[in-house]
This record gives C-alpha cells, sequence and structure tokens, in this order.
C-alpha cells in the first residue's frame, strides 16, 4: 500500500488543447518499452493529451494515446501521426494523472496502462463515433408525398422519419444493406456518423425499505458523512455478518442525493449479481457494471454512461478503478482484504491502493470494508493514515457462531469426513438448517497414482501433479491448463490406478450417498463454468431446495446464506502450513470469513474445523481470541523480522525454457544492485520459485525489500534503465511492486 499522498511523475498532461504551432508530440504505445514515442502532427490540428490515435511503428500500424507535447532535433526523422481517432481526449485530467503514477509506481509500461482504462474495442482503435442515416430533405418530401412504393424501402423510410436526427446502423439490422445503400443513390436518406447517446435505463421504483440502523452502523455512516467534502480513507472494521452493506448503502444514498457518482469495487465477478439486486431494490436505479465476464458492447455502453454521468453507480471488479467518471463523490472496496483485487500477471496493480490514489486526488472519502483486514491495512491504521470504523457485534441480534476444532488424528474418515464431523451434519440437517462444507481444492482428486509401482499422474509442463477430474474424465494442470485423457492402466507397470486425496467433486459424490434424501450443490469454478449456472445453484440454495453446500474459496466471498447452521472446515492443515509468510494471515482469513456463513439469522451457529494439529497455537490464538488479536499478533512478527508491511517489497521474476538463464539473469541483477544502490536496499536471492518449473519454463525470483518506498523505486528504476538493453533471448522477466502471491 503506498503511503499517501504518493508524488506524481514530474509531467502530467493537462486537457487543455495545446495552442498551435505543435508540431510533435509524444505518443504512448503499448508494448513491453516504457519508452515514448515522438510523431508529428500538422500545425493546423488541435489535439489533446488523452486522445487516440494511429500511428505507424516498423512496417505497421498502432493505436496510441498522445501523451505530451515535445520538442525534435531538426535532423531526425519524424513519422507522420497516420489520424486521430477522437476528437477530444476520453481521459480527463485526474484519471490521467492516476494512470501515470500507477505506470510510475508499478513499474509498467505507460501505453499498456492507459489502455487498460479503455473497454477492448476502444483499445483496438475502434471509432466511437457509430453509423447513422437520416431523411434528406428530398427524402422527408417525398415521404410526406406518400411517393415510395417498395415495402422495405418504405418501412426504412417510416422509422427515419420517426427519429429526425437518425438512427444508428445497429438499430436497423433487420434493414438489408441493399435497401439503405439504394435509397442512399436515390438521394433520399444519408450516412453520417454521431455519437451514441450515453444513455442508461431511467430510475426504477425502490421497493426495499431501509432497515433501521444499530449504534455502531448509525455511527460509522455519520463519521463519514461528517468529512463527506474531503480525503478520508475509512476501514470499516466489521464481525462477518455485522451489516457492512448497510452502511455502505447509506453512504451511497447520501451522495446520490447530492448529484455525484459512486464506484464500489468488488473481489469477485460473482458477486455483482446480488449486489445489483440489492441496490436496485434499495436506491431505486441501476448500478452499471463493469466486469471481464461482459461482452464488449455492454462494457462499451456502461463505460460510456459512467463517463457521461448517465450512471451513477458503478459496481465492478478491479478493473473498474479506472472508470472514467463524470463526478466521483465516493469510493467502497468491499472485502480490502481479498487478493483478487491484486493483478499477478502483466499490470500488477492493486486496485484498493488505486483507488486510494484516485480518491486523494478527487478530494473525495473512500471506505474499506473488511472482517479479516488485511495486515498493510492494520498497520496503516496503527499509523494513523486510515480511520477506523467498528461493527463489532452482528445486525439485527444474530449471535456469532462457535467455532471448534476436531481432532481427526486416528479417527475414522469416509470420503475425508470424521464420523464427529457426519453426525454434526446429520443432526443440523434434521432439525432443518443447511450445511456448508469448505475444501479449497476442486475436482476430484489431487493425484491419480499406481498403488503397486508407486507411479503418479504429473504434468509434463509444471512441477505439479494433475487432479483428476472424474465427471469431465479428464487429468488437467490446475496450474497451465494442460489437460489430458485418463489412462486405462499405469503406464509403468499396466496396474489398475486409483485417487488418492480429496477434491470438492469426491466430496459431493460421498455426501449424496450419504444424505441421499437432502439436495447437494457444489460451487467450485468447474460447477460455475457455464453462464447463468451460479445464479441457479444459488436460488436452489435459497429455496431450501439444497440443503448440503460443497464449495471452494467462492464461499468465502461475501455470499449471504441465512439458513446455514453448520460449517465444516474439511482439511485446515491444507492452509495452515502455506509456504509463504503471509500463508497464516490467508489461513486466518479464509477460516473466519467462511465460519461467517453460519448462523447469521435466526439459528445459531457452529463451526468444526478438521485437523490433525488441534494443539496449533495459531488455530487456538484464532478461535480464541478473534481475527483482530490474531492479526495484530502477526503483524508483530512481520516488524521483528522486517516483512512487508513493515518493509516495503517488490519481487522479481525471471523464466526461461533453460533452468540455467533466468537464474543468471537474477544473479546479475542482484549483483549490480548490491554494487550501486542505496545500502538500506535488502537483497534476497535469486532462487527457485515454490514452483520452480511452470508451462514448460524454468522460474526463479529475486526479492528487494526496504523500510523507504523511495530507495525501493529508486533501485527498481535504475535497474530497468541499466538492464532495458540487456535482456537474454528467450528470457522473461518482470517486477512486481507490493507482490501478495510468491509463487
Amino acid at each position: 500500500m503506498p503511503e499517501i499522498p504518493v508524488d506524481l511523475p514530474a509531467q502530467i498532461p493537462g486537457q487543455i488543447p495545446v495552442q498551435m504551432p505543435v508540431l510533435y508530440w509524444q505518443v504512448a504505445l503499448p508494448g513491453p518499452l516504457r519508452q515514448l514515442f515522438t510523431y508529428s502532427l500538422p500545425a493546423d490540428r488541435a489535439v489533446c493529451a488523452g486522445m487516440r490515435v494511429r500511428v505507424p511503428l516498423g512496417r505497421g500500424f498502432r493505436v496510441g494515446v498522445l501523451w505530451a507535447p515535445t520538442q525534435a532535433s531538426a535532423d531526425w526523422v519524424i513519422k507522420p501521426i497516420e489520424s486521430r481517432l477522437d476528437e477530444t481526449s476520453l481521459l480527463d485530467e485526474d484519471l490521467l494523472a492516476c494512470l501515470a503514477w500507477a505506470a510510475d509506481y508499478y513499474h509498467y509500461p505507460l501505453g499498456d496502462t492507459l489502455l487498460a482504462a479503455f473497454p477492448p474495442s476502444l483499445r483496438q482503435g475502434a471509432p466511437l463515433r457509430r453509423l447513422a442515416f437520416k431523411l434528406t430533405e428530398v427524402g422527408h418530401t417525398a415521404w410526406l408525398a406518400d411517393s415510395i412504393r417498395g415495402l422495405r424501402q418504405k418501412n426504412l423510410m417510416q422509422r427515419l422519419a420517426a427519429k429526425p436526427d437518425g438512427v444508428l446502423v445497429q438499430h436497423l439490422g433487420d434493414v438489408p444493406a441493399s435497401v439503405r445503400r439504394r435509397l442512399v443513390e436515390l438521394g433520399l436518406i444519408e450516412e453520417f456518423s454521431i455519437l451514441p447517446p450515453p444513455s442508461w435505463p431511467e430510475a426504477l421504483a425502490a421497493h426495499v425499505a431501509a432497515p433501521q440502523l444499530n449504534d455502531a452502523q448509525a455511527a460509522a455512516v455519520q463519521a463519514v458523512l461528517a468529512v463527506r467534502a474531503q480525503f478520508a480513507v475509512w476501514l470499516l472494521e466489521g464481525v462477518t455478518g455485522s451489516g457492512k452493506t448497510e452502511v455502505y448503502l447509506h453512504l451511497i444514498a447520501e451522495v446520490l442525493a447530492a448529484g455525484r457518482q459512486v464506484l464500489v469495487l468488488v473481489p469477485e465477478i460473482a458477486l455483482t449479481p446480488q449486489w445489483v439486486t440489492r441496490f436496485s431494490g434499495r436506491l431505486g436505479l441501476r448500478p452499471a457494471v463493469l466486469h471481464s465476464g461482459l461482452a464488449d458492447a455492454d462494457r462499451l455502453h456502461a463505460w460510456l454512461a459512467v463517463r457521461a454521468g448517465a450512471a451513477q453507480v458503478v459496481i465492478g471488479t478491479r478493473s473498474a478503478v479506472f472508470q472514467p467518471f463524470a463526478d466521483l463523490g465516493l469510493i467502497v472496496v468491499d472485502e480490502e482484504h481479498d487478493a483478487s483485487l491484486k493483478q499477478n500477471e502483466g499490470f500488477g496493480y492493486h486496485a484498493r491502493d488505486v483507488a486510494i490514489w484516485r480518491a486523494r486526488r478527487l478530494a473525495i472519502p473512500i471506505v474499506l470494508g473488511s472482517a479479516t483486514p488485511s495486515l498493510e491495512s492494520l498497520r496503516n491504521l496503527e499509523l494513523g493514515r486510515y480511520q477506523g470504523l467498528s461493527l463489532p457485534e452482528r445486525a439485527g441480534g444474530a449471535a456469532l457462531p462457535k467455532i471448534y476444532p476436531l481432532d481427526v488424528r486416528n479417527q475414522r474418515m469416509q470420503g475425508g469426513l470424521s464420523d464427529a464431523l457426519l453426525a454434526a451434519i446429520e443432526q443440523h440437517l434434521l432439525a432443518g438448517g443447511q450445511v456448508m462444507l469448505y475444501l479449497n481444492r476442486r475436482g476430484y482428486a489431487p493425484n491419480l497414482l499406481c498403488h503397486a509401482c508407486g507411479w503418479v499422474a504429473e504434468c509434463p509442463h509444471c512441477d505439479s501433479f494433475v487432479t483428476w477430474h472424474r465427471h469431465a474424465q479428464r487429468l488437467r494442470c490446475h496450474h497451465c491448463g494442460h489437460e489430458q485423457a485418463v489412462p486405462a492402466h499405469c503406464p509403468s507397470c499396466s496396474a489398475a490406478l486409483s485417487p488418492r486425496g480429496l477434491g470438492t467433486e469426491q466430496l459431493e459424490d460421498v455426501l449424496t450417498a450419504l444424505f441421499p434424501d437432502f439436495g447437494i450443490e457444489r460451487l467450485d469454478r468447474d460447477a460455475l463454468s457455464r453462464v447463468g449456472e451460479l445464479d441457479r445453484r444459488l436460488a436452489r440454495i435459497h429455496s431450501g431446495a439444497a440443503r448440503l453446500i460443497v464449495g471452494t474459496q467462492i464461499l468465502v466471498k461475501g455470499h449471504d446464506f441465512p439458513n446455514v447452521s453448520l460449517v465444516g472446515i474439511v482439511d485446515a492443515d491444507q492452509a495452515l502450513f502455506a509456504n509463504d509468510f503471509r500463508g497464516a494471515e490467508r489461513f486466518a482469513q479464509q477460516l473466519i470469513q467462511v465460519a461467517g456463513r453460519a448462523g447469521r439469522a435466526d439459528r445459531a451457529g457452529m463451526v468444526l474445523v478438521q485437523t490433525h494439529h488441534p494443539a496449533h497455537l495459531g488455530l487456538n490464538q484464532l478461535i480464541s481470541h478473534g481475527y483482530g488479536y490474531f492479526a495484530r499478533g502477526l503483524l508483530g512478527e512481520r516488524t521483528e523480522i522486517g516483512l512487508p508491511p513493515v518493509r516495503m517489497a517488490a519481487l522479481i521474476r525471471a523464466d526461461g525454457p533453460s533452468i540455467d538463464a533466468p537464474n543468471q539473469l537474477l544473479a546479475t541483477m542482484a549483483d549490480w544492485l548490491g554494487q550501486t544502490s542505496d545500502e538500506r536496499l535488502v537483497i534476497w536471492g535469486p532462487v527457485p520459485a515454490p514452483m520452480a518449473r511452470r508451462a514448460g519454463r524454468y522460474r526463479y525470483q529475486l526479492l528487494l525489500l526496504a523500510s523507504d518506498r523511495r530507495v525501493l523505486h529508486a533501485a527498481l528504476s535504475a535497474l530497468e534503465a541499466w538492464q532495458g538493453s540487456r535482456r537474454p533471448a528467450g528470457i522473461r522477466w518482470s517486477i512486481d511492486v507490493d507482490p501478495l502471491d510468491m509463487a
């Protein structure tokens, strides 16, 4: 999490068109190079930063973004800009500044960063203006005289006569192009281009009354509203089921009443439908939804509506943080701790941190909500950068669930379930409750092996085993995507093969056999791959048709299941002994979040945690004292060791087709940094990545640490400048600032 404030890059473009003569402009282009490219432009062309242009590069053309006017030496050979794609900038000054900061902070090419703020079609150079048709004066006269005889021609003329300003061509999809061409040839209609109106559905009737806030909720709302006209970061720390969403809704209603817009960031696409339903019922409007799963036409429509101010509320995943708002007045980040808010590949930004930067630039409040705040946020709270809000009790008088460890050592197990857990499942089902079982491992079994000779099915491209997906009859690698047919017998000795380990598919089959009279639904990535499947399964759960729920991390993403009275964590040991320093934090967050699905209404909740280590100190601290106590203990440990968030971190990754080259590249970098950088920079590595080979490439990493963020970024910038022309063939390397995934 960057400190606040963070210095801007030295040159931030403005929105005021530059007065001519300006003959040369810097253009940001997509690609791995962080440099800007200089092109010429006729002196009579009015342009400004943020406009898309089409420019020659090499033997082809690229879509880029105008950045800033510049000077060029008289002996340079400067190519001209081929065409302007926009009439004005599509990105306002504040968003341009944010994108400039993000490119600088995350050490990512400016061109790719800028284009991340556009829908896919605009990134590819699609014109914003759309082809349309309208009647000419001759055509209008002919229409009034009823002199058109052809039926299809007459129907088209009638539609255009009803819309004097013109009709977009996509709204005339049922009219053959030959009919349009013929009427154009006759001079009866004409084609032209227009900007599509940023339309958005009119307000709905709010049909869900706002509940009475309890004292803690009301205090949180009043605290934020008291300083709504200035920047502040509020950390809303509320136990699961404490009504954080009600706080959001009351704040949003106040901001909308003032005529401003709101951005709500959520970690998962799967959460957006329930947010849209709840917001529509309470606020009487349709939120704009922005995430990667939308069709491009829908994304462009929402993007335009929000940019023009027609859509007042945006609910989106991390990329929505780069939305160009007309008048943003509040940002909400739900489940601010969730790692899904950080992009791990390519542009490695953290949406929460970018949102904080935008809020500071716009002088508006931002609310970060979580039952299990990240250690970064807790440290910022301690340092006074954030202000704290607390919801210590569940809304509506519901009690927090009781958590009990289940010692499964030497216990009889059926499909990974102990007799004690099975007995509890039966008891809660017979009492009319629902039961949720959490296992963060999809597929049927993580291993397929030969009991005779010990052969295990491995991925040919990764240092990992393949998972058996029995329903699809495939072996799949969850790291590189490789899949293959299931062999009929052992390739080594021809003996029979058998599964080892437990996945959600197998758990579903076991529960179906043991409890055949109760419906069951599985929630994991495989089960929810089809469009609409999540809604269908959630409907069965909420109706009570499914009384057993099995799933992976999707279960912990904020879903509300009011009838769940028992949660079973099938294998706590899987996460209890993670292989990186963030493992304990992630385990605690997952346990508390999934436990929080139990007992959210009238039924008392119980959580049973199966483990072979019931005396584990961290597990017992978490159960006995809660997440806040546990997390602050972890923060103390990080302080002693000097790990994030106490020290700032950047992870340099390198991979290549051979085992030596990426290791040697990082070793060279480490030596150079050790000789040239500030002595306060700590260098660890290089070492093999936890998964040393993935997708056929060997992977190494170098960890940089510094107590002063400026020291870290100075070293990264110097390294980029030094290493830019020294990239070995076939080797890829990248910088991940504030890394969350150490794999």
